[in-house]
Formats: C-alpha cells, structure tokens, sequence
C-alpha cells in the first residue's frame, strides 16, 4: 500500500515514499517527459489528469502478476484505492489508456481487453482520435515505427525453425506479417489460440509496427492476438 504523491503521465506515478509506480498492462497517450524531439501523442495531458482525479493524494494498494521491476526501477503494478476501484480498468473504461501487455506480465490482460472494446465501440476518450484509429493490415506500411492495432484476415501461416509468420498478403517481403519467435510457440500452443488455425480467420494484433520485409509485429504471447467474427 502507499500514498500518491505525483502523476509523471497517463500511467505512471510516484508514492509518497519515493515508489515509481507504472500501471501495469495498459498503454496512455505519452509525454515528451524529456525526450528530445518527441512529439506528444494527443490527449496525453488529458491521461495525465485522469490518472491525478482517480489517485492523487490518495491511498492505493498494489498487487503484483508477473515481472514486478522494469528496467527503470519502477514497480510493475496494478492499483485499487481504498474503495477498491480498479485503476488500470477506470483508466481504458474513459478511453484514456490502450491495452499494453508482455509475455511475463499478463495478468488480467483479458479483462482488460474487453474493457477497451468497450470504451473504443462508444468512441471515449482516445478512440475518436483518428491517431488512435484501428489499422487496416493492408495500409499499415503507413504507420511504421508506431504502437498500432491492426486487423486483417491471415492468408497463410508458415511455420520455420526460428519463427512461425503469420501472412496477411501474397508477397511475405512486402505485406503485413506477424512474427511468433520459437521460445514464444510455447505460450501459444498452451493457450487457446493455435497459430496454424488462425489461417483464413480475421484477427486483430497490437504492437510496435517495425520494418522487416514489410511491416511487421512481433507476437510474444497469445493476448497480443484477437479472433474476430
């Protein structure tokens, strides 16, 4: 437990003993926060005075559901205030915050998730900003080097010694894929989601579009990866 001192962003925080707190699981709009050059994302001051209405100066109690310490120093936390009001989960119902899991921390990912679709069908918050919009996997070059959430139908999923692609266009070297590592196969094949059936299905995948033959995102855990109707 401990007191909220001062809000650095939409989804971090400081306790009044020194305690950096970032709020697990959930991406808000960011801050330059010192960053040379960085553009701030819109509605980041709006995040950031969310998060200080829901917890300045107020008592939170932190759990704990995987990796506890990011390279920073800050603790890897979810928070309650003494009325038991989910941070994390009041934050994506305003539609100031995206859903942002790992593979060691992914607790409560699927409550989360479906808190986002939530806010994101009543267009809240971020979601009627078109910075924020859902990708289409046949665009998506558009958006490199940005956190996105892409949908599109997999045309084919081949499976290699390193990697497992998912492909969402005839030319692997120049369309949309998803990339499983083999240490991620794992957490696949234990979870509901088995990549090779995912060929023909429509999905939605988030995170950070990179350039490697084509756009591309690299799926380190199943609830990076939605089945949609």
């Amino acid at each position: 437990m401990g007191k909220v001192a001062e809000i650095v962003d939409g989804d971090t925080l400081i306790l009044a003993d020194g305690r950096e707190i970032r709020l697990v699981g959930i991406q808000a709009p960011k801050l330059p926060l010192g960053r040379k050059n960085f553009k701030i994302w819109p509605l980041a001051d709006e995040a950031k005075s969310a998060l200080l209405t829901l917890s300045l100066y107020k008592n939170v109690t932190l759990s704990y559901g995987g990796r506890r310490i990011d390279r920073y120093n800050r603790l890897l936390a979810h928070l309650h205030d003494e009325k038991g009001l989910w941070i994390q989960g009041e934050l994506l119902r305003r539609g100031m915050a995206r859903v942002y899991s790992f593979s060691d921390n992914r607790t409560a990912v699927a409550e989360m998730l479906a808190i986002e679709q939530e806010a994101r069908a009543a267009r809240r918050g971020i979601w009627r900003h078109r910075f924020y919009n859902v990708r289409n996997a046949t665009d998506i070059h558009r958006y490199i080097g940005g956190f996105q959430l892409v949908e599109g139908r997999v045309r084919a999923v081949a499976e290699r010694r390193k990697y497992t692609y998912l492909n969402f266009g005839d030319n692997w070297r120049t369309d949309f894929t998803i990339a499983v590592a083999a240490r991620a196969r794992r957490l696949f094949k234990a979870s509901p989601i088995s990549l090779k059936s995912l060929e023909g299905r429509f999905v939605r995948v988030r995170g950070w579009v990179k350039s490697r033959n084509g756009p591309m995102i690299d799926a380190t855990h199943p609830e990076q990866i939605e089945i949609l109707k």
